[in-house]
């Protein structure tokens, strides 16, 4: 490859990574600006830090039970989603049996359900049987959205795996659950990092069924408490903004810790030996 193919190359990341940081950026700096500041001019630099803003996201806007909730029901979901994904996975992709792929087409279908045809059935049901207004009852909803995906890809990385390596475990006398754990398991690290990341940032930020199901103040989750700093005749830009920086901060911080493990799973299998 040629220097000027190389300099071409960084150039244009250089500005796909300015045109995806530019509104975070943005969003940031505005979070410090009082209201007459952002509509003066919205993409001037603060006068002055003002960290008011944060202090009344954060109490006013109760972000701290929000966040809470949210950690709650998202590392619940995410271990419930791994363990049962990736046992299902396993003996989609590992174990032989008749009606491994029709059980795989049969969790696949549920990528194709929107969450919208099921709100008034599980409202119903849930109200009967005492979820409703409870974080459980969105978790539920929340891990039984998940698992297709978990699956899917799960079962690609299980089916991937050499199967000497199965072989040489069973000759050696492991047991179906010592192959699991200690040879498969580690393998699929990566489908691990890559499925778990989708999980958490897609139900962190959940809002309709959190929204539908969650009405007490002190159980609802971020995306919920964020909605209430927008008004129907007026709306605090600032204290709004805040509110958001507050909310990505998990997000990005799950991120930057697992980037090289959620790169690795995403690349694998890209390129054969």
């Amino acid at each position: 490859m040629s220097k000027a193919v190389k300099v071409l190359i960084y150039i244009f990341l250089s500005i796909t990574a300015v045109i995806y940081l530019a509104p975070l950026l943005w969003v940031i700096l505005v979070s410090f600006k009082t209201n007459s500041e952002i509509f003066t001019d919205p993409f001037a630099l603060p006068k002055s830090i003002f960290i008011d803003n944060y202090v009344f996201a954060w109490t006013a806007g109760n972000l701290g039970t929000a966040l809470l909730n949210s950690l709650f029901v998202c590392v619940i979901t995410l271990i419930l989603s791994m363990f049962l994904g990736s046992t299902v996975s396993f003996a989609i992709g590992r174990m032989r049996w008749k009606l491994s792929g029709v059980v795989l087409v049969y969790f696949m279908m549920g990528m194709m359900i929107p969450v919208h045809c099921v709100l008034i059935p599980l409202f119903t049901r849930f109200a009967k049987v005492g979820l409703s207004n409870n974080l459980w009852g969105i978790i539920l909803p929340y891990l039984t959205f998940s698992l297709p995906t978990t699956i899917f890809i799960m079962t690609g990385f299980f089916k991937s795996l050499p199967g000497e390596l199965i072989e040489s475990a069973c000759i050696d006398g492991c047991n179906i659950y010592q192959i699991f754990l200690n040879i498969c398991m580690p393998l699929a690290k990566t489908g691990l990092f890559v499925t778990g990341l989708m999980t958490f940032v897609a139900n962190w930020n959940e809002l309709l069924l959190a929204m539908v199901f969650i009405s007490d103040d002190m159980k609802k989750t971020l995306p919920v408490s964020l909605s209430k700093f927008v008004g129907p005749y007026n709306t605090n830009y600032s204290q709004m903004f805040a509110a958001i920086v507050i909310a990505i901060i998990p997000t990005i911080i799950v991120y930057c810790a697992f980037s090289n493990q959620i790169v690795d799973g995403l690349t694998a299998g890209a390129v054969k030996e």
